[in-house]
C-alpha cells in the first residue's frame, strides 16, 4: 500500500465511522473509485481499532464510569466503593450497552457462520440504503419530540436501539446513523442520541474487530503488513477524534439535515455512475 492509499483510507474511516453516513459503504467504494486493490481485512481492522481508540479517549469519563460499573457488577470491592462517587448511574448504562449489543452480535455471528457477510457488498445496495436510511433519519430527527436524556434510557429502549444496529450489517446503512435514528425516534435529544450511539460502538467495534482479526491471522498467507496497519490505525484515530468533536458541536446547535442531504446526494450519484457504466 502507498502512503496516499493509507492516508485516504484512514481519513475515510475516521471521518465516516461516527458521522451518520456509513463507513463500511465508503470503504467498499474506495477501491472501485480509485482503482486501488482491496486493502484487506487486516488493514480494515486497524482503521476500525483506530476509531475505537478515538471514542475511548473522547468519552474517557464515561469509559471510566462504565469500567468501574463492570467491575462493581463482578463484585470487585474497590470498584463498588468508587462507583458510588459518580454522578451518573453507570451500572444502568453498562447494562443498557450490553443489552443493545446482543442483537447485532447474534445476527452478525450468524452471517459470518453461514458466509453471508459479503452477500450485500454491492454498489446498488449502498446507493439504495444511503437514500432510504437518510430519509428515515430526517423524519426521526425532525418529526419526533426529543428532550430525553440518557437517565431516561430503559433496558427496553436500549434493546430497540440495539435491534436497529442489525440494519448496519447492510453496507451503506451506517451503524451510527441507524442507532441515532432509533434514539431520536424514541425521544432522546441529539447530543444524548449521539453519545449513546458512540458508546454503543465500543463493544460493537471490539467484537467485530476481534473476530475479524482472529480470522485474518488464521487465513492470511504471507507477510502481515504491521507497519501499514499501525500507520492506518494512528491516522484513523486522529481523524475520528476530529469527526467526533465536529459532530458533537454541530448537533448541539442544529439538526442532522446536512448528513441527510449528503446521504441522498451520494445515493443519487452512485445510481448515476452505475447507470452510465462507470462502476458496477
Amino acid at each position: 500500500m502507498t502512503l496516499l492509499h493509507i492516508l485516504v483510507l484512514a481519513l475515510v474511516q475516521g471521518v465516516t465511522e461516527f458521522l451518520p453516513i456509513s463507513s463500511s459503504g465508503h470503504l467498499i467504494l474506495l477501491p472501485m473509485l480509485f482503482g486501488w486493490p482491496d486493502q484487506g481485512q487486516f488493514i480494515d481492522v486497524a482503521v476500525h481499532m483506530g476509531t475505537l481508540v478515538a471514542v475511548l479517549l473522547y468519552f474517557s469519563t464515561d469509559v471510566k464510569g462504565l469500567s468501574l460499573a463492570a467491575f462493581a457488577i463482578l463484585g470487585v470491592k474497590s470498584a463498588q466503593q468508587n462507583i458510588t462517587k459518580l454522578e451518573t448511574d453507570y451500572r444502568k448504562m453498562f447494562l443498557t450497552l450490553i443489552i443493545g449489543t446482543i442483537p447485532m452480535v447474534i445476527v452478525g455471528g450468524l452471517l459470518v457462520t453461514f458466509s453471508l457477510s459479503d452477500a450485500l457488498r454491492h454498489t446498488p445496495v449502498i446507493a439504495a440504503t444511503s437514500i432510504i436510511f437518510g430519509v428515515i433519519l430526517y423524519v426521526a430527527d425532525t418529526r419526533c419530540p426529543h428532550d430525553k436524556g440518557l437517565d431516561k434510557l430503559t433496558l427496553k429502549s436500549a434493546l430497540m436501539i440495539g435491534m436497529s444496529q442489525i440494519f448496519a450489517l447492510i453496507p451503506g446503512t451506517s451503524r451510527s446513523g441507524v442507532t441515532m435514528t432509533a434514539a431520536r425516534a424514541l425521544g432522546f435529544s441529539r447530543p444524548e442520541a449521539a453519545r449513546f450511539s458512540m458508546l454503543l460502538s465500543i463493544p460493537a467495534i471490539l467484537a467485530s474487530g476481534t473476530a475479524t482479526l482472529l480470522s485474518t491471522f488464521k487465513n492470511t498467507v504471507g507477510p502481515i503488513p504491521y507497519f501499514e496497519a499501525g500507520a492506518a490505525m494512528a491516522l484513523s484515530c486522529l481523524f475520528a477524534l476530529a469527526a467526533i468533536h465536529f459532530l458533537m458541536r454541530w448537533i448541539a446547535r442544529t439538526s442532522m439535515t446536512i448528513f441527510v442531504v449528503y446521504r441522498i446526494g451520494l445515493g443519487i450519484l452512485l445510481f448515476a455512475l452505475i447507470g452510465n457504466g462507470y462502476i458496477a
